[in-house]
């Protein structure tokens, strides 16, 4: 290691300023939890390079620096500082470069510019200095070069000066299919190309110039090709047909189209990680998506194809799990991938030539990201019920920490003791799930109970660490937290169970998982309490308006008058695919609309939340249903999160947030102590 990095480098905490006897967990003890991700190794595998993200609560914002650990454990180094966000470090072929994002210098957060930062010496350079952002980044294997997705400045929007001068804004004028998405707003002609930069000269140059977007660029052994994803076609709007594409490096080169069938290849929106080429260079491997009419229910199974292009093969077929994130072994043997599977997400591997797939690191845990390391190493990012992320390096069969940030801020808390469960529903049909019991639990009580829903509706709960149980549990409160029908982990027709049919299997399924609950003798019947956000959100209205049980509900980002969403979220080609058109098909619009055109039925006083510039799932949805109930005289709220989109992001929000539903199910679920069961 050079010594520039021990000149940057800051210790990693062992400590927190204040040891503090454990105390139960707050809102304001998750402002201090580090996110840990983007682990990836030096060229001599001697280091691992990965991002810390946390709130700065002074300036009232997130903010992530790039550190880096020896794989042997024994430093752990911070190499920016910078009260601005550094992410997505990556080591140049050569060891010379260590390369990130920052918008840094740039006067506005998300304008994210490519530094260099020589480990010979000096300061970090930021090598382009564009109008628009760069969005991915890729080191060419020789070093000379790297591939960039470079997302367009919007031609509409005012420069720093213009906003100064209270310049007036353009009109907006919308002319696409889908014209809004969540974050970046009304949609535009702004799209993401391809462009590779020189190191030596920095010159630019775009391959891809047009009207279509590219994604996640994947380098060939020769650093002659590129591999990247596009969606294409007549008007890419009104699909989702993600192909994968080569092209030469060169100016002027044109891209051949590798995969032709109508499914999303290495699909952005998947979360599936970028294509590999395999050593020799003769394949590439990549996640196939599902056919278009199952949209985001169906499987991602591992395939490849040939560099030349043809019929890919699929090498998971009949796993009935999804499958994200490949890389070929160094010898082209296999390929390694990660594994979800019911509430859990491991480490597998299959032969390239296909075959039997083996759990490389099971059990019961989420791992998010891996790496495999020049000289054989493996580390992971990896998440347990009662361990948040951590960078691990995975040999002899086991873990070792390198990372070790939320070390010291774990033994300042106290946690709930968090269980695997699983039930029958309804119609017999097992729901996996958690039960979390509140710090301090005492066997033979009953306690107030909160079942939280997860978003998607395709995602899981999964072993991982999940701060917002452990802030309930910490205030007393036990938790329930299921995987109905709709959730990925448990194969294409688990998930596929609620296909055009909202809020039906999938309430029967989360109110087993109560069931359970009270039947344990945890949960106290009386004072029932439910919540969550997006699909979260969805669930909950269907819940109350189907089911009396819950006596204070907690209602974020969600939609019950689906009709409402036609057009002013950013779903319209799930909508017409899943439900039709409503103007052709108003019985199932209607169906799954039952919270809203039964709002008559909801007593249970609900707390509503959305942010304010969320297009995901707007607003407008949220104020319908709190309109509903002050109609009604049913005790409700709404809060609005002022410049916030689908996710609440500001440091001070998420806290209030956490404060707030705390406070609510306080006030219709504390009216007395814990009951001792058979009382």
């Amino acid at each position: 290691m050079k010594k520039l990095f021990l000149l940057l480098g800051v210790l990693a905490p062992t400590a927190l300023a204040a040891q503090t006897a454990p105390h139960p967990l707050t809102a304001r003890d998750l402002q201090q939890l580090r996110d840990v991700k983007d682990a990836h190794f030096s060229p001599d595998g001697q280091w691992v390079t990965y991002v810390v993200s946390q709130a700065d609560t002074a300036a009232d914002k997130n903010n992530a620096d790039v550190w880096m650990a020896r794989y042997d454990g024994r430093q752990n180094l911070r190499v920016t500082t910078s009260p601005d966000n550094e992410t997505a470090p990556r080591f140049s072929p050569d060891g010379t470069y260590l390369s990130f994002l920052s918008s840094r210098s740039e006067g506005e957060e998300g304008k994210a510019q490519l530094w260099l930062l020589n480990r010979n010496g000096g300061e970090a350079e930021k090598v382009t200095k564009l109008k628009g952002s760069v969005q991915d980044y890729v080191w060419a294997p020789d070093g000379k070069r790297l591939a960039l997705i470079i997302r367009d400045a919007d031609p509409d929007s005012l420069t720093l000066a213009q906003k100064a001068k209270k310049k007036t804004p353009p009109v907006i004028v919308i002319n696409r299919f889908q014209f809004k998405q969540d974050v970046d707003g009304y949609l535009n002609k702004q799209r993401q190309h391809l462009y590779v930069f020189e190191v030596a000269t920095r010159k630019l140059t775009n391959l891809t110039p047009g009207r279509y977007d590219e994604h996640a660029p994947a380098w060939s052994p020769d650093s002659r090709q590129l591999v990247f994803v596009s969606k294409r076609g007549e008007d890419p709007d009104r699909h989702d047909n993600f192909d994968l594409y080569a092209i030469e490096a060169t100016p002027g080169a044109q891209p051949r189209q590798l995969t032709t069938t109508d499914v999303a290849d290495s699909a952005p929106s998947n979360w599936s990680g970028r294509p590999a080429w395999s050593p020799d260079g003769k394949w590439i491997a990549f996640v196939e998506g599902a056919p278009k009419e199952q949209l985001v229910y169906g499987l991602h199974q591992l395939a490849v194809v040939p560099a030349t292009g043809g019929t890919p093969r699929l090498l998971t077929q009949g796993l009935d799990r999804n499958t994200l994130k490949p890389q070929w072994s160094k010898d082209g043997k296999h390929l390694y991938f990660l594994l979800e599977d019911d509430r859990a997400q491991v480490l597998a591997r299959v032969p390239a030539t296909g075959g039997k797939v083996e759990r490389v690191l099971d059990g019961k845990r989420e791992i998010t990201e891996f790496e495999l390391g020049p000289k054989g190493q493996v580390v992971v990012v990896n998440s347990e019920p009662l361990q948040p992320k951590e960078v691990f390096a995975f040999e002899k069969k086991s873990l070792r920490p390198l990372s070790k940030q939320n070390d010291a801020w774990l033994k300042t808390v106290q946690l709930g003791a968090v269980e695997p469960l699983q039930v029958k529903s309804k119609d017999g049909t097992l729901v996996s799930g958690f039960m979390v019991k509140p710090v301090g639990y005492q066997a033979g009580q009953k306690y107030p109970t909160v079942l939280r829903i997860h978003g998607g509706p395709v995602s899981q709960f999964a072993y991982g660490f999940a701060p917002e149980w452990q802030v309930l549990a910490a205030h007393g409160y036990a938790v329930v937290a299921g995987n109905p029908r709709g959730s990925s982990g448990r194969g294409l027709e688990y998930c596929r169970a609620i296909y055009a049919d909202w809020g039906n299997k999938d309430s029967e399924d989360a109110l087993a998982v109560v069931d359970y609950a009270v039947q344990q003798g945890l949960a106290d019947p009386a004072r029932l309490g439910v919540g969550g956000w997006s699909y979260g959100g969805i669930l909950t209205d269907h819940l109350i308006a189907r089911d009396p049980r819950f006596k204070a509900a907690t209602s974020g980002a969600g939609i019950a008058n689906v009709l409402a969403g036609y057009g002013t979220d950013q779903y319209i080609r799930d909508y017409e695919t899943e439900l039709g058109t409503p103007w052709e098909h108003p019985d199932v619009w209607m169906r799954i609309s039952y919270p809203f055109f039964h709002a008559g039925q909801i007593n249970t006083p609900t707390l509503f939340l959305c942010g304010e510039k969320d297009f995901n799932v707007p607003l407008l949805n949220t104020e319908q249903m709190y309109q509903a109930l002050q109609s009604r005289k049913v005790p409700t709220q709404l809060i609005i999160y002022p410049g916030q989109f689908h996710g609440i992001s500001k440091p001070s929000y998420v806290k209030e947030r956490y404060d707030r539903y705390l406070a609510w199910y306080d006030k219709y679920l504390k009216s007395g102590a814990a009951t001792v069961g058979g009382r």
